[in-house]
C-alpha cells in the first residue's frame, strides 16, 4: 500500500482569520508531505507492509516502532485533521448523537474547557483528544506523532498542537490558538460520522 497526500477539503484560505493560507501551506503541503514521504520508505518490508494507515496504528505501539508511530501515525492524524475543520464551524450547535455524547459528559462547555486544557497541558508537541471509551465521551492528549488508536480508544477530534500548527498565527499563544480552533472551525458533522 502507498500512502498518498489527501489534497484539502477547501481552499488554503478558506479558514481565515483563524488559520492562514500560509499556515495551511506549510502544514499540508510540506509537513504532512512529509510525514508521507517517509511512512512510503519506512513500510515497504517491514511487519506493517500491505496494512491499512488504522491498522498499522492499532498495533504500533506494542512494539515501540518509534519511526513508523511518528510518520504513520501522524499521517493518520492529519488525514482527519484537515477534515475537522471547515469554514463556518465550531459552535454548540452540535449534531445528534454528539449533542448527546456531550450532555453524558458534562455539556458543552465542560467539552470545550477539557479539550482546551488538555491541548495547552501537552508539554511540547501532541494533540488534544475527544475519543469514545467504552461507549462515552472522553478527552485526551498524547505526545508528538501518537493517538488514541494506539491507546485502544477511538479519536472523533483531534487538534495539533505542534508549533508548525500555529506559530505562523498565533507565535506561542497556544491557547488562543485552541479556543480560536474549538470556537470558530470544528467540522461537528465528521466528528458525528467518526463517532457512529
Amino acid at each position: 500500500m502507498t500512502f498518498t497526500l489527501p489534497p484539502l477539503p477547501y481552499a488554503y484560505d478558506s479558514l481565515e482569520p483563524y488559520m492562514s493560507a500560509e499556515t495551511l501551506q506549510f502544514h499540508h503541503d510540506k509537513h504532512h508531505q512529509a510525514y508521507v514521504d517517509m511512512a512510503n520508505k519506512l513500510v515497504p518490508g517491514s511487519r506493517y507492509e500491505g496494512k491499512s494507515v488504522e491498522e498499522i496504528c492499532k498495533e504500533v505501539l506494542v512494539n515501540k516502532d518509534q519511526p513508523i508511530i511518528n510518520n504513520v501515525g501522524q499521517h493518520f492524524n492529519h488525514i482527519h485533521f484537515w477534515q475537522w475543520m471547515k469554514k463556518g464551524g465550531g459552535g454548540n450547535k452540535l449534531p445528534g448523537k454528539i449533542e448527546k455524547l456531550v450532555a453524558d459528559f458534562g455539556g458543552y462547555d465542560k467539552v470545550r474547557n477539557d479539550f482546551i486544557e488538555a491541548g495547552k497541558t501537552q508539554f511540547g508537541s501532541g494533540w488534544a483528544w475527544l475519543v469514545i471509551k467504552d461507549g462515552k465521551l472522553a478527552v485526551m492528549k498524547t505526545p508528538n506523532g501518537e493517538n488514541p488508536l494506539m491507546h485502544g480508544t477511538q479519536p472523533i477530534l483531534g487538534c495539533d498542537v505542534w508549533e508548525h500548527s500555529y506559530y505562523i498565527d498565533y507565535r506561542n499563544a497556544r491557547p488562543k490558538y485552541l479556543e480560536a480552533w474549538f470556537d470558530n472551525l470544528v467540522n461537528w458533522e465528521h466528528v458525528e460520522a467518526l463517532a457512529a
